[in-house]
């Protein structure tokens, strides 16, 4: 196929496809859907070989959020039966931390739901930082508290923090139909001060809540303008009590067509392979691995994922291995700054139904259809007394 052959050539050239390309990839049959596969393979290999980095979160505070996002289940009024608590002592968040560490992740991912952190809040995440490295002092500190004014992203940075998360999500057309409380330009405006304070910039979308492939290839475009380090692909799992609770229009083969494209556009950024991809792959989650080189290990903020077991499992069977920590994950020429080029993690926005809803639902039937019974609210790990899903 001759899109196929260019977008080759350009991803090894590290070239930006045209739209009208990045459209063609997201119309391809599901007849040529292994050949689309193979070829963004080539170019994900040609940066970052056979390599898989394992990323964990940790949730420093669940819940309680006074933004409207329709897709979350932390957000403002929501009723979604998810575990709620205030911030995680430093010693709880260490622990936590270092279950992650020991199941192989290089990368340690702090979240808190909120609009953006305050100069307390900062502090906090400080003491965090300093009992994480006490104990597993290689590993690499991400930050996802929302939205950064003047002067915060500095100060993380001095804190230990490698990189800082903040996803656009969709298209600066469509942001507005998805929430109110702020505005895209804020997400934007927060990407450029994680730069300019030298910090690893992560910010991705969430496919699925209802986008056209044209929104889906403007924020992947987006993305690549403000040249971000790592980008996590979501995709939405609609669950019971938010707005997008019936927006259940992924297939595995439209995910996968998805994760090929973002991987053309963005040839040498890490592409994270993110929440939702246990419900909207399934099955198909190995091939995701020759396009994407990242995935989060376990348990996301509010939802189980798959256990941290089978995703080694299916990374070796897969062909792959786990980057180790004497590895830089972005190829040389996107290394430098503050974090030395090492991309952000970031947790999924959009995660699993309330208990008794659709997580108790058969699964649905036909080829293609949504497994609305494979989704479970996360009931241990970070502010809960039991272990850890990793």
């Amino acid at each position: 196929m001759d899109l196929l052959n260019t977008l080759v050539d350009k991803g090894l050239r590290r070239e930006l496809p045209t739209r009208e390309e990045a459209l063609a990839v997201l119309a391809t049959s599901d007849d040529d859907l292994l050949d689309v596969v193979a070829a963004a393979g080539k170019v994900r290999r040609r940066w970052f070989g056979r390599r898989v980095k394992l990323n964990y979160l940790v949730n420093l505070k669940s819940g309680l959020c006074p933004e409207d996002c329709s897709y979350c289940s932390q957000r403002l009024g929501s009723d979604t039966g998810i575990l709620k608590y205030t911030w995680l002592k430093p010693e709880d968040a260490s622990r936590a931390a270092a279950a992650g560490v020991a199941g192989g992740a290089k990368r340690v991912c702090l979240v808190a739901s909120g609009r953006g952190p305050t100069d307390r809040d900062i502090d906090r995440v400080a003491r965090t930082i300093e009992a994480i490295k006490e104990q597993n002092t290689d590993v690499e500190v991400c930050a996802c508290l929302g939205l950064l004014s003047d002067g915060q992203a500095e100060r993380l940075r001095d804190a230990g923090v490698y990189a800082y998360s903040n996803n656009l999500n969709t298209s600066e057309a469509t942001y507005a139909d998805i929430t109110t409380t702020h505005t895209y330009q804020d997400r934007v405006d927060t990407v450029r001060r994680t730069q300019e304070a030298g910090m690893s910039a992560c910010s991705g979308l969430i496919a699925g809540m209802g986008e056209s492939d044209e929104d889906l290839v403007d924020v992947v475009f987006a993305l690549r303008e403000l040249d971000v380090d790592s980008v996590p692909v979501n995709f939405l799992i609609p669950f019971e009590g938010t707005p997008l609770a019936k927006e259940w229009n992924l297939t595995p083969q439209r995910a996968l067509r998805i994760l090929a494209m973002v991987r053309f556009v963005h040839p040498d950024a890490e592409v994270r392979l993110a929440g939702g991809r246990e419900i909207h792959l399934r099955s198909l989650q190995p091939l995701a691995l020759h396009l994407a080189n990242s995935i989060f290990l376990g348990d996301y903020l509010t939802s189980e994922g798959q256990e941290g077991r089978a995703d080694l499992d299916m990374i070796t069977d897969a062909g792959f291995e786990v980057e180790g920590t004497e590895t830089s994950t972005l190829p040389e020429h996107r290394r430098g700054g503050g974090c030395g080029g090492g991309p952000c993690g970031e947790a999924p926005a959009a995660e699993t139904p309330a208990e008794g809803a659709a997580a108790d639902a058969p699964a649905a039937e036909g080829p293609g259809a949504a497994r609305t019974d494979l989704v479970a609210v996360r009931r241990r790990g970070a502010g809960t007394d039991l272990p850890p899903n990793v």
